[in-house]
């Protein structure tokens, strides 16, 4: 996945839908902007605490800033391989799973368009939405390091939607008789919902380019 994702709703969409009460302060700062998902960056995410369930802040990346690739900082924002022992020692406990509330997600087109500005061609971005559910929720799971939360989206194969676009993942949409579930059953349980999402139960929208206006003859 392209690492972008968005949340286009109020806070208190989340507590209503999920069931959840705040289990952190809202945070004031102007760097928190919790409608645009960005590696680094801090998102809603509902977990169990307790008898509880409720809705955190915490940050895209679930090794905490500790993976570096050519020596610059990289992000852990998605995992697939959930046997291998670092996931699965968390995955398998139902105290680090969490869901990710989103409205839609994104992936690269694969071919550059030519916009006809006199530019080089880019690739425009495709958004994916889930026509049965404007606000879905994203298997996850979280780790606590120092006194911070950080959590990594979990994904699977891609559907025939994503497919031609990403053909090698897509994130782990959940039903909503699967959050409970996903949230505290078994790790075979966790093995089960790590499959796409009907491609028919989905929309997807593009290719925008909003840092480009194409010409018109391509609106």
């Amino acid at each position: 996945m392209c690492n972008r994702a968005r949340f286009d709703g109020e806070p208190e969409t989340i507590t209503e839908r999920f069931g959840a009460e705040w289990l952190a302060d809202k945070p004031m700062d102007n760097r928190f902007d919790p409608k645009e998902l960005r590696p680094f960056g801090r998102a809603y995410v509902v977990r169990n605490e307790a008898d509880r369930r409720g809705v955190d802040v915490m940050e895209w990346d679930v090794l905490a800033g500790q993976a570096k690739q050519a020596g610059r900082k990289v992000a852990q924002t998605n995992v697939r391989t959930l046997h291998l022992p670092q996931w699965r020692s968390l995955v398998s406990d139902p105290v680090n799973r969490c869901l990710i509330p989103l409205t839609e997600f994104c992936e690269w087109a694969r071919e550059p368009t030519n916009l006809g500005d006199g530019k080089k061609p880019i690739k425009g971005e495709m958004w994916f939405g889930v026509s049965d559910q404007p606000v879905f929720a994203i298997a996850g799971f979280w780790r606590l390091v120092g006194d911070q939360r950080y959590f990594a989206m979990v994904t699977c194969d891609a559907n025939e939607l994503v497919a031609p676009i990403h053909p090698k993942a897509m994130i782990t949409i959940l039903r909503p008789d699967d959050h409970e579930r996903w949230l505290t059953g078994s790790y075979d349980d966790v093995l089960a919902l790590q499959r796409p999402y009907p491609a028919d139960q989905m929309t997807v929208r593009g290719p925008l380019f909003p840092t480009r206006t194409p010409t018109s003859r391509l609106i």
